[in-house]
């Protein structure tokens, strides 16, 4: 398993997919998956019936992961930040 060096509450931007340029704030991590959840990337919607007879239901919108290649931390300023895997001598 790869080292994850993206952490909750990172901004980053989208590199790939239907949501390509977009930026957010990483909500959720998983390590294992290799995935992340963006706030604003990826959102789905869910339609929830009602626990009570003659009740509305209701229309749930959340965020769906994204695979953690697909984006790229960004430091508060909005710049690209690399993350070298050897560090310089």
């Amino acid at each position: 398993m790869k080292k994850f060096r993206i952490k909750t509450g990172d901004l980053v931007k989208v590199m790939a997919g239907k949501d390509k340029g977009k930026s957010g704030k990483i909500l959720q991590v998983f390590p294992k998956l290799e995935r992340v959840v963006v706030e604003g990337v990826n959102a789905s919607k869910r339609h929830l019936k009602t626990r009570q007879s003659g009740g509305k239901g209701q229309v749930v919108e959340f965020f769906m992961p994204i695979h953690a290649s697909n984006v790229l931390p960004q430091d508060a300023n909005g710049k690209p930040v690399r993350h070298d895997d050897k560090p310089k001598a």
